[in-house]
């Protein structure tokens, strides 16, 4: 095992370890689960959470000018990882505020250049989709996304058919095999 692989195990065991929860939980969904996965504990960890914006500085493609982090989750993300690659961040809302500056994407301009989308956790990928939608009607050029984790359900996919290549630190299987 090369010292890179090492590494990335290490922090898969410990983001499993820190955020994976066992009880009884109501999902989104309604259905009740006896485990739960809080993504908010290794973001709010800050030795943990640089760990991870170590990690996801390698995932940034050469070019980028702009990191976008997504509200909620790849807010701290994103802040992290702009103090690894000293690049600029937008936070990007899910709807534009309707007071002050009324703007979608806060932060640094992202009209006319190349922004990588940056988030937490990835299931379906509609969230990227969105605000990549959103963040193109700005005029920025978004053809990447990464994530700290692919759950593995769907979005690398459905992310591939809106033109976003998405890469992830881990993925479910991970943090499965970190147990």
């Amino acid at each position: 095992m090369t010292d890179a692989s090492t590494a990335r195990a290490a922090l898969a065991r410990d983001i499993d370890a820190t955020c994976r929860l066992t009880g009884r939980f109501v999902l989104r969904s309604g259905r009740i689960a006896d485990e739960y996965f809080d993504k908010y504990r290794f973001e709010a960890d800050p030795v943990l959470l640089d760990r991870v914006a170590a990690g996801l500085a390698e995932l940034v493609p050469p070019g980028t000018e702009v990191l976008a982090g997504l509200e909620m989750g790849g807010i701290p993300v994103v802040t992290a990882l702009a103090r690894h690659v000293g690049l600029p961040c937008a936070f990007v809302r899910k709807t534009a505020k309707a007071y002050g500056t009324a703007r979608l994407a806060e932060g640094a301009d992202v009209a006319g250049r190349r922004v990588l989308v940056v988030e937490d956790v990835v299931t379906s990928g509609g969230q990227v989709v969105i605000s990549t939608g959103q963040l193109r009607e700005l005029g920025a050029i978004v053809e990447q996304a990464i994530c700290v984790i692919d759950r593995g359900e769907g979005g690398t996919e459905a992310l591939a058919g809106h033109g976003i290549a998405l890469r992830a630190l881990l993925t479910r299987a991970d943090l499965d095999a970190a147990r």
